[in-house]
């Protein structure tokens, strides 16, 4: 049996997360989602798992302005971490800010799979989530 895929999101915005936990959903995603309200909180439960890669989210959805801790400086922490993470943890940042600075900043940090604006939807998240056929041959 293989891991369950797990979805971290990072995002201060309720009604975001909301949203990308229904539409995973609905387009039968099949994830177990973590919540997390800025980076720090998603950091410390990293550290507090780097020894059980079976609870680290495979794939992180890292907003860029949070309170506490935001996107850049969760990344600046992560980066130092990562020899240390036993899995191949994917991390989109997704973010509302038009600014070219963080898009390009986003862009070229090597650590990030890809950047992509807000609003979510159905389309984007087939990009971050590609669905396999999921034909039964039982």
């Amino acid at each position: 049996m293989s891991k369950e895929n797990i979805v971290a999101i990072v995002d201060d915005d309720h009604i975001y997360r909301f949203t990308i936990k229904k539409n995973t959903e609905a387009l039968k995603i099949p994830v177990k989602t973590l919540i997390f309200t800025h980076g720090k909180e998603a950091l410390d439960f990293i550290l507090e798992n780097l020894e059980s890669v079976e609870k680290l989210p495979d794939t992180i959805l890292l907003d860029v302005n949070m309170p506490v801790m935001d996107g850049f400086e969760f990344m600046e922490k992560f980066k130092k971490l990562k020899p240390e993470i036993k899995n191949g943890m994917k991390i989109f940042m997704i973010s509302s800010s038009i600014n070219p600075t963080d898009i390009n900043k986003a862009k070229t940090n090597l650590e990030i799979t890809d950047y992509i604006s807000k609003p979510i939807n159905m389309v984007k998240l087939q990009r971050i989530f590609p669905i396999k056929d999921n034909t039964d041959a039982s």
